[in-house]
């Protein structure tokens, strides 16, 4: 438990329930305290060696902190920042408030109400910040780029993980549902692979109770189609770098995403990419001259087949856009330079207030 005293930026987490929003918590706080950010976190479901803060803490933000006129909070979801606006409007604690944008859709009349009473607003891309009436900053999510890397041999790293080391594996990693375009990839491959038998396929990720069935049916579909020793469901995993790394393809499928960070974990371990035209993945790969992937209309299960199909068969070009998103992925897009600039707005609210 911090003291409140050195606090300067509270994240709360206000979900118990691990979603997006608290992976980037979980992974962000860390680098912004090793680049001096006074960050602690406030609520539930996450890990005990974050630095957090107790509710009781709250009480003591009438007071300043060590050599700060006032603390920043930093809301992701609209239950946090509404408690944010009342500490600081009606019980006159001494916050500014920061709201980071995922959303790519309208937003209602309330989340405008609340948009409108921060102090700064964070856009995830430039098509959140699209959606938002407010002026706002485009800072892009990053990755960790020393859990993120290239593997020294496939070969070692597809049997290490029990995958046959001498076949080619083209990966979906995520939640297994439909909103997540679980079934175009399995159709995709369904129709692939058969004409490619040095390829093979694998779905990393979880069936939440309520899309359980769907995962069964995409696996009567694989074994109906006589795939199921080619298709695998390898299920969720904490070390998901090494699955990465085990890859020849990664292909994102998804039907809608706030942001979406596969494309880029991919990228990282120098895989090539075939990506859906959602969230923010047209802002994350390149195509033409420095191709990373390839980007596809949402949906469209021919235009993904096409696509893996010309990546699968062209090796020599899926090396190249292997390599091209490896230099983007660590030049544009690592998690240090998102804490950074994420710092940068922070330090101009505790600046102002001096």
């Amino acid at each position: 438990m911090e003291n409140i005293s050195d606090v300067e930026i509270i994240a709360p987490n206000f979900k118990q329930r691990l979603s997006g929003v608290t992976s980037t918590i979980i992974q962000l706080i860390p680098v912004q305290c090793a680049l001096g950010q006074k960050v602690a976190a406030l609520g539930p479901g996450l890990p005990e060696n974050l630095p957090h803060i107790g509710y009781s803490a709250l009480l003591s933000l009438w007071g300043r902190p060590k050599n700060r006129a006032l603390r920043v909070w930093h809301a992701r979801r609209n239950i946090e920042m509404l408690p944010a606006i009342i500490l600081r409007d009606i019980l006159r604690m001494k916050l500014k408030i920061v709201f980071t944008s995922a959303s790519q859709r309208k937003h209602s009349g309330w989340t405008k109400f609340l948009v409108r009473r921060m102090d700064a607003v964070i856009a995830t891309s430039n098509r959140t910040a699209a959606y938002l009436e407010v002026p706002s900053t485009t800072i892009m999510h990053g990755i960790d780029t020393q859990r993120f890397f290239p593997a020294d041999d496939k070969g070692t790293a597809k049997a290490a993980l029990g995958l046959p080391a001498d076949k080619k594996i083209a990966g979906c990693f995520g939640r297994v549902r439909h909103q997540k375009g679980t079934d175009l990839f399995i159709d995709s491959m369904i129709s692939l692979l058969p004409q490619r038998p040095d390829w093979i396929a694998i779905v990393a990720g979880r069936a939440t109770p309520s899309h359980q069935a769907f995962e069964t049916d995409l696996k009567e579909r694989v074994k109906s189609a006589g795939l199921a020793e080619r298709i695998l469901f390898v299920g969720e995993h904490t070390n998901i770098p090494d699955w990465y790394r085990a890859l020849d393809l990664f292909i994102a499928p998804q039907r809608w995403e706030g942001f979406g960070l596969t494309p880029l974990e991919a990228m990282a371990t120098q895989v090539p990419v075939v990506a859906t035209d959602v969230g923010a993945f047209s802002e994350l790969l390149t195509t033409g001259i420095d191709e990373t992937g390839i980007l596809i209309p949402a949906s469209e299960l021919t235009a993904m087949t096409e696509a893996a199909a010309s990546l699968m068969d062209d090796p020599e070009r899926a090396k190249f856009a292997g390599e091209r998103g490896l230099s983007r992925a660590v030049a544009s897009f690592s998690i240090r330079g998102e804490a950074e600039k994420i710092g940068e707005i922070y330090e101009k609210l505790l600046s102002a207030a001096r």
